[in-house]
């Protein structure tokens, strides 16, 4: 079923028809195979991947909902995709859900992780070795703006959300404000606008 999800073009983003495609909810088994996949590819980041894999090839999820359960997870202690996995099996199939897609997702990485450090241990002076580190983090960089391109798009229609994420990106990455306290004060400043504008 989910198979066929991922066959043709996607639908853009930003058009009307990817907020109204019909939605899948997984099993847990294709949760599991789903981040199991996810964290097989997501080299150097997965956000980017998760993204594309939970709305244009699954649609598990639409745009909106991803930016929205994102926005959950970034607020939450721990690693983004980490929670984005346990929500997101809570959200379909419960504890066994939650526990089916951190599974999928931390079990390959794991087995590498140790493979990799072994092998970082024995080579770590290695000139090859620090270049391909090298070129590692400069591909995760170029993953993590393209992952925040795709959440900033949306924002265009509403310019006072956009307001609000640039100010939180100038507090946080150009004035060194730690996350917490920035996050503390842009989510309820947030909820209370979006409330106003809905009323």
């Amino acid at each position: 079923m989910n198979e066929d999800a991922s066959d043709g073009p996607a639908t853009p983003l930003d058009s009307p028809a990817a907020n109204t495609l019909p939605l899948v909810v997984p099993t847990s088994k294709e949760l599991f195979l789903g981040f199991l996949g996810l964290g097989m590819i997501a080299f150097g980041g997965a956000l980017p991947l998760a993204h594309r894999m939970l709305v244009e090839q699954k649609r598990w999820l639409n745009n909106k909902e991803f930016v929205e359960i994102l926005g959950l997870c970034q607020f939450l202690p721990g690693g983004n995709i980490i929670n984005l996995s346990v929500a997101l099996g809570m959200r379909f199939r419960g504890v066994r859900g939650a526990l089916a897609a951190i599974g999928g997702l931390i079990a390959i990485p794991s087995v590498i992780i140790v493979l990799l450090g072994i092998l970082y241990e024995h080579y770590q002076n290695d000139p090859h070795i620090r270049h391909l580190f090298a070129g590692l983090a400069a591909a995760a960089a170029g993953l993590l703006v393209s992952m925040a391109l795709k959440v900033v798009l949306p924002l265009r229609k509403n310019l006072t959300m956009a307001l609000i994420a640039l100010l939180c990106c100038i507090a946080i990455a150009i004035l060194r404000l730690p996350l917490l306290w920035t996050m503390l004060a842009a989510t309820p400043l947030s909820i209370w606008i979006v409330a106003r504008i809905k009323k």
